[in-house]
């Protein structure tokens, strides 16, 4: 229980303020909460459970360089995707009010990638390599993780009540420009 707790208030407090909280508070102006919700605990579990995995194996020791690239390259694109913006006709509103699946494979990817070599991901590596509870650990990190991120959906949900569509767009893919700028001078600094 002890690897629970601590992995738990580690993660919570590291994920304050972080780029995908942020992210979270986007997302929940624009779906579901318990959409954002479940993309964000997927994504999290994975990404956290591999980093337990690495922690375990390879302590401290994680190549970021190239993961950062990469997730620093999707981020672009979501912005110029998100600034684009897309209009749907009756039909597909109608479709997209029924179905969630999408949302949800947007949500998931886009924080499965922004967690890649994220501080999260590090502070549960380093929290795995220090504790033999690897379960614990994993579970305490992605429950610490989530908790964070529902806190910034609430906020995104009330402050997206009252902000225009082409507000939010726009911030949307400013935010994720900012994003993919700071994973790419992360990378080569």
């Amino acid at each position: 229980m002890e690897a629970f707790w601590i992995s738990t208030v580690a993660i919570f407090v590291a994920e304050l303020g972080d780029k995908s909280q942020l992210m979270a508070m986007t997302f929940a102006t624009r779906f579901k909460a318990w959409t954002v919700i479940l993309g964000i605990t997927v994504a999290t579990a994975v990404v956290h459970l591999l980093s337990v995995a690495l922690g375990g194996l390879v302590g401290d020791w994680l190549p970021t360089t190239a993961i950062s690239i990469v997730a620093g390259l999707a981020f672009l694109g979501f912005a110029a995707w998100t600034l684009r913006g897309d209009e749907l006709t009756e039909e597909e509103s109608k479709k997209a009010q029924r179905t969630t699946r999408n949302a949800l494979i947007a949500v998931t990817v886009a924080f499965f990638l922004s967690e890649l070599g994220d501080k999260t991901m590090l502070a549960t590596i380093t929290l795995a390599s220090r504790y033999d509870d690897w379960v614990g650990t994993w579970i305490g990190s992605t429950v610490g993780m989530v908790a964070a991120d529902a806190l910034a959906i609430l906020v995104g949900r009330l402050l997206g009540k009252h902000l225009p569509e082409k507000a939010i767009r726009y911030g949307a893919a400013a935010a994720f420009a900012v994003f993919g700028v700071i994973l790419l001078v992360e990378a080569f600094l």
